[in-house]
């Protein structure tokens, strides 16, 4: 699977270890940075790697911030992005069970490494509840609510 990462400073180390956890399972990592520590925005990062997403050209996103709002407010205003936080695993099951998200936001400030890989795991390999009726519509509801409100990518 292919996925765009991104992070600001205060998630930094903890997106090099998730990616070297990603790129050992035989995912291809596109790394959007930054690629150190300096104070930096954090849009600058996840705002291209969102569009990766967005457009395709990611299959999924992880994307390690301060706490990880800052990374799910810019990249879910991209069309064909579904950006949730999780703080632990539960979350990440049923983010992935029932929303179909496609992109994972992550604290860096707040969350330690084994329960951040942990998190990862679980959202990498929880398939969404396709072919269960109330799932799909409440995607397509949003799906819906997102081709009204947003501009479809080619026109960027």
């Amino acid at each position: 699977m292919k996925i765009a990462m991104a992070n600001d400073h205060a998630g930094y180390a903890l997106k090099e270890e998730i990616k070297a956890i990603l790129q050992q399972q035989g995912h291809e990592v596109l790394d959007f940075g930054t690629h150190d520590t300096d104070s930096c925005d954090l849009s600058d990062f996840v705002y291209p790697a969102a569009l990766a997403v967005g457009r395709g050209e990611a299959d999924r996103g992880i994307f390690v911030d301060g706490v990880g709002y800052g990374s799910a407010l810019i990249s879910n205003r991209i069309a064909g992005v579904t950006a949730v936080v999780c703080q632990d695993p539960f979350c990440a099951k049923l983010a992935r069970q029932h929303t179909d998200s496609n992109v994972l936001c992550i604290g860096g400030k707040i969350i330690g490494s084994a329960i951040a890989l942990e998190i990862v795991d679980t959202w990498m390999h929880t398939d969404f509840f396709a072919g269960q009726e109330k799932y799909e519509r409440r995607v397509k509801k949003v799906d819906e609510i997102s081709k009204r409100h947003l501009r479809p990518l080619n026109e960027i």
